[in-house]
C-alpha cells in the first residue's frame, strides 16, 4: 500500500468510526466495534488436540487477580512456619486438604478445584507478569501477543452469532487483546458491570425508519471507497455495521442486564463489582459466550497485608463470588463445560516486610481450574517448606495456558504467523497439565 493510499484508508477508518458514534446515532465502546467486525472470509481452522483428549470446555471464566494475590494466606499455607504470617488454616470439603481461613466459602467447593501451588515466572513487574499470564509470552516492544480470548475466537469461530464473544470485565488499560491477530477478535470491555454494555440503545431522537436510512446511506457513501480498495480491513468495518445493527436490535442484549436476575441473586454474589462481573459472567455463559475474564484488583499488599482493607476484604470477595459462581454453574448443568480459571501475574513474599505487608515474589505461587473437564479435589504441585520456590512439579505461566488450551480443544503444536511473519504459538511452549483431566 502506498503512503497516500494507506493515509486515505486511517482517514476513512476514523470516518467510519465516527459515523457509528454520531451519523448513526448509535456507538459501541472501542472494544466493541472490533469485536463485532466478523470478516466473511475468515473460516476457522479444525481444532486439534496433539493426539491427547482435550477438556469439555466450551466456554472460559478467567478470574484475574490484579496485583498478584498472597499465595501463602489463600492456598499454600506453611503451617508452623515463620513465612505463615496470621493466616490460620481451615479444613475444606476434601480431607487433608486446607485453605487460608478468609476462604470459608471456597473451602466448601474444593471438590470441584484442582489448586496449582508451583506456578513459577521469571517476571517481578506487574505489567510484564500479567502481560505473560494472558499471552504466555513475554511483553516486547516490536510485538503484541493476543490473548487467549483472541486465540479461541481465532481458532474455534464465533459461538455466538449475535453478543461479542469475548468479554473483558473490570479489566485493566494494558490488556494485550487480539494481539497481531485481526482486531475482530478483541475482548469487548465492561468497566462497570452494573451498567451492562453501554451505548447500544438509539436516541430517542432516532426512529427505526431514519436509522435505516442513515445505514442506507452510509452503505451508499462505502461502495465507491469498497471498489477502490478491496482490502479485509475495509471488509471488516463494512461488516461491523451490519453486525452492530443486528447486536442493537437483538434480545440476546438482555444478557448483559443484571436487573434481569433477582435482588437476593445478586446479594448472593455480592454487589461489589467483582461479584456482578461473576453473575454477569454466568449469565453470558447462559447465551452461549465462549471466553469471559473478569479482574478484581487490590492485591498488591506491601504494607499492613493482615489489616481489614487488605487481604481479608479482598479474600473476602474473591471467596464470595467465585464460590457462588462454581455453584450456580454446577446447579445449572454448566460446570462441566465452562472451565473457570484463577490467575495472578506472581505471588507474594514469604518474609513479612518491616510495613507489615508482603513484597513481589515471583519464584512460586498459586491459581486454580475448576469445570471444563477438570479433575476437582486436588493439589498439583508442591512448594518447599517456606513457600519460596517449586519442590516438586513446577508450572510455567506457558503450561497453565496450555491447559486452558488443551481444555477448548485448541492446537498447541499449530504455528501461527504474524504480518511479520514470524511464528507463534497459542501457549507458547507449554505443556498441558495432563493429570488434571478426568
Amino acid at each position: 500500500m502506498m503512503f497516500s493510499e494507506f493515509q486515505s484508508y486511517v482517514s476513512r477508518r476514523l470516518f467510519m468510526e465516527q459515523a457509528a458514534r454520531t451519523f448513526l446515532g448509535v456507538s459501541l465502546l472501542p472494544g466493541a466495534a472490533l469485536s463485532a467486525a466478523v470478516k466473511k472470509d475468515a473460516e476457522p481452522s479444525p481444532p486439534a488436540h496433539d493426539g491427547k483428549k482435550g477438556g469439555t470446555a466450551k466456554h472460559v471464566i478467567f478470574l484475574c487477580m490484579n496485583g498478584a494475590m498472597t499465595h501463602l494466606d489463600t492456598f499454600d499455607l506453611k503451617p508452623g512456619r515463620e513465612t505463615q504470617g496470621e493466616t490460620k488454616g481451615i479444613a475444606t470439603n476434601v480431607p487433608g486438604m486446607q485453605f487460608g481461613e478468609t476462604l470459608p466459602e471456597l473451602a466448601k467447593v474444593a471438590n470441584e478445584l484442582a489448586v496449582i501451588r508451583t506456578l513459577h515466572t521469571e517476571t517481578g513487574d506487574h505489567d510484564g507478569g500479567r502481560y505473560l499470564l494472558r499471552t504466555s509470552y513475554k511483553n516486547i516492544a516490536t510485538i503484541r501477543h493476543p490473548g487467549m480470548g483472541a486465540w479461541a475466537l481465532k481458532i474455534l469461530g464465533r459461538q455466538n452469532k449475535t453478543l461479542p464473544d469475548n468479554v473483558l470485565i473490570s479489566g485493566d488499560a494494558r490488556h494485550p487483546g487480539a494481539g497481531f491477530l485481526e482486531p475482530a477478535y478483541t475482548p469487548i470491555p465492561i468497566g462497570d458491570p452494573n451498567a451492562g454494555l453501554q451505548n447500544t440503545v438509539t436516541p430517542k431522537y432516532l426512529t427505526e425508519a431514519s436509522f435505516e436510512k442513515r445505514l442506507e446511506l452510509i452503505n451508499k457513501f462505502d461502495s465507491g471507497f469498497r471498489k477502490k480498495y478491496p482490502q479485509k480491513q475495509v471488509d471488516a468495518y463494512t461488516e461491523f455495521y451490519r453486525q452492530a445493527n443486528q447486536l442493537v436490535h437483538s434480545e440476546e442484549l438482555k444478557a448483559f442486564d443484571l436487573n434481569q436476575e433477582k435482588p437476593d441473586v445478586r446479594d448472593k454474589y455480592g454487589r461489589d463489582q467483582f461479584g456482578q462481573g461473576c453473575l454477569l459472567a454466568r449469565r453470558l455463559v447462559e447465551h452461549d459466550v465462549r471466553y469471559i475474564e473478569i479482574g478484581l484488583g487490590g492485591w498488591d499488599m506491601h504494607t499492613d497485608i493482615y489489616q481489614n482493607d487488605k487481604l481479608p476484604a479482598h479474600a473476602a470477595n474473591l471467596d464470595r463470588a467465585a464460590s457462588v459462581l462454581i455453584q450456580d454453574l454446577k446447579s445449572k448443568g454448566l460446570l462441566e463445560k465452562t472451565l473457570v480459571v484463577l490467575g495472578t501475574e506472581f505471588g507474594r513474599s514469604p518474609q513479612i516486610n518491616a510495613n507489615g505487608g508482603r513484597d513481589h515474589h515471583p519464584g512460586v505461587f498459586s491459581g486454580f481450574f475448576a469445570g471444563g473437564g477438570i479433575r476437582g479435589g486436588c493439589f498439583y504441585g508442591r512448594s518447599d517448606q517456606d513457600g519460596l520456590r517449586p519442590e516438586e512439579d513446577g508450572v510455567t505461566m506457558s503450561d497453565f495456558n496450555a491447559t486452558i488450551a488443551h481444555a477448548l480443544g485448541l492446537p498447541l503444536k499449530e504455528e501461527f504467523h504474524s504480518k511479520s511473519g514470524r511464528p507463534f504459538k497459542v501457549a507458547h511452549d507449554g505443556d498441558p497439565l495432563l493429570k488434571l483431566f478426568a
